[in-house]
């Protein structure tokens, strides 16, 4: 039988800057490792490929040397062959667009990369402008701070479960996906200003494939003074009490409510409604929480159309940080989710979703979730771990 050609790219910088708040990592990647930010587009790879373990025999990877590809798929024991070879370490947009030139050279019969929406540019200014792109598709696997676009996977194992449903020829529509992409300067001022560029074939499987991200502010001004009344009562009613405020446009109405600067895109810690730290990395809010002799509570939302709660654009809030909090007395009553019904209607039944990259962590977090909608007023929706 005829092996399946998986074309793999990965962009090794993807999502770096997440971690210590740098919001994006396009032109970043040196900065972010001076701060200490450690690499994770091939750890959330890997997690895509381990789902395809099993068709080994049957998947040939076509894809760019090192940690570009190869390391990752050889390190699971799949067949390699290397098309391109990237002449840095620190690798550039270029060296996407050229292993994706070479992966359509190559007839491969999809195109699976590990990145963010700099990424899917990248790849969509190759593929988009062949005569006969529709014939190869693409599919994202998120890595990294800002995913827009529609043609990533919810999750990587899901960008997996796609892969597999094409390995075991499995009917598998194919539609286009937008591509996004936002000014990451005007991200790091706390200005989101999304552009669409181009579009891309990937495989439509909705279990598995995100939507575009829904931009704008929540209308409702009313139902969000009235959430962050409730999360204002809370805070006045503990003076051993610090909240990490998550990003998010609910978020920061909660934070002008209580008068204090916010970092929209980042995050904050409050005690006794004053701003103790802005713009906080993982690094610090790790030393904030264990060093703390009280409670700590996290405070945030869910991106809307998606439905992400941990995973995107919040790299600050790794599984590290999240396991701290759990481990305080109150376990998951320490996270505090906000959102508006109109938010969670617009899920339109689908589950909140943890993608922090811990498969064990996600699994304890999942399960019906208190989400707080009002002034006193709170629904139970379900939160899912990662297919």
């Amino acid at each position: 039988m005829k092996p399946f050609k998986l074309g793999f790219i990965i962009n090794p910088i993807a999502g770096i800057g997440g971690s210590v708040a740098l919001k994006g990592s396009d032109g970043m990647a040196m900065h972010a490792l001076s701060l200490g930010a450690k690499p994770q587009a091939n750890h959330r790879a890997k997690l895509a490929l381990e789902v395809l373990l099993p068709y080994q025999d049957d998947i040939v990877i076509y894809t760019a040397n090192d940690q570009m590809g190869e390391q990752c798929a050889r390190d699971l024991g799949f067949k390699v062959e290397v098309l391109y070879q990237a002449k840095n370490e620190h690798t550039q947009s270029d060296d996407s667009q050229l292993t994706a030139q070479a992966l359509l050279a190559h007839g491969v019969d999809i195109i699976l990369f590990a990145g963010g929406d700099g990424t899917a540019r990248d790849i969509a200014n190759v593929v988009a402008n062949e005569d006969d792109y529709q014939k190869v598709p693409v599919l994202g696997i998120p890595a990294g701070c800002k995913i827009h676009s529609g043609v990533y996977a919810i999750t990587p194992k899901a960008a997996g479960r796609i892969i597999e449903l094409m390995v075991t020829k499995e009917l598998v529509t194919l539609t286009t996906g937008d591509v996004m992409d936002i000014d990451e300067s005007l991200f790091r001022q706390g200005i989101v200003k999304a552009k669409r560029y181009s579009e891309m074939q990937i495989p439509s499987e909705l279990r598995y494939v995100q939507a575009v991200k829904s931009g704008g502010k929540e209308s409702d001004e009313l139902v969000l003074q009235d959430i962050a009344a409730n999360v204002i009562e809370e805070m006045n009613d503990y003076d051993d009490r610090q909240f990490i405020i998550g990003s998010g446009s609910t978020t920061a109405f909660l934070m002008a409510e209580l008068t204090l600067d916010n970092t929209l895109l980042g995050v904050d810690i409050v005690s006794e409604q004053s701003l103790l730290l802005s713009d906080a990395t993982e690094e610090q809010l790790y030393k904030a929480i264990t060093e703390y002799q009280g409670i700590s509570k996290l405070v945030i939302t869910l991106i809307g159309g998606q439905g992400h709660v941990f995973g995107r654009g919040n790299q600050q809030l790794s599984p590290r940080v999240i396991r701290s909090i759990l481990a305080q007395p109150g376990g998951n009553e320490n996270i505090l989710i906000l959102a508006t019904k109109a938010k969670l209607a617009g899920l339109e039944n689908k589950p909140l979703i943890s993608d922090t990259g811990d498969g064990e962590l996600d699994q304890a977090l999942s399960g019906f979730m208190p989400i707080i909608t009002g002034y006193k007023d709170q629904v139970l929706y379900p939160l899912a771990s990662p297919f």
